[in-house]
């Protein structure tokens, strides 16, 4: 099943998401390579694609996993929990419909 994992960053993060960024997107490549990455990605501070020293707020991820444990077990070793980036992590079961 898919879930969506929903995460919100701790003020002024960027900093250590540069630090924490290589190994947080290696468990996404790993994810993808095994087929079950849908769509990753950060959510901009402010209206632009590229928030430079803006930085992000938190970052959005459906992924598919066996169980919601499971998907609750992944989010919880990511990295950027490790480094105090994420302040919120949030993971529901989720259904794609579209497109």
């Amino acid at each position: 099943m898919l879930y969506l994992i929903y995460s919100e960053d701790v003020e002024n993060s960027l900093p250590l998401r540069k630090q924490a960024r290589p190994a947080h997107v290696e468990r996404l490549q790993a994810l993808k390579q095994q087929g079950r990455l849908i769509i990753a990605g950060p959510t901009p501070a402010i209206d632009v694609v590229d928030p430079g020293e803006a930085g992000f707020t938190g970052s959005l991820i459906v992924a598919e996993f066996d169980s919601l444990a499971a998907a609750q077990e992944w989010a919880e070793a990511d990295p950027y929990i490790e480094m105090g980036i994420y302040k919120s992590v949030t993971v529901k079961p989720y259904n794609k419909v579209l497109p």
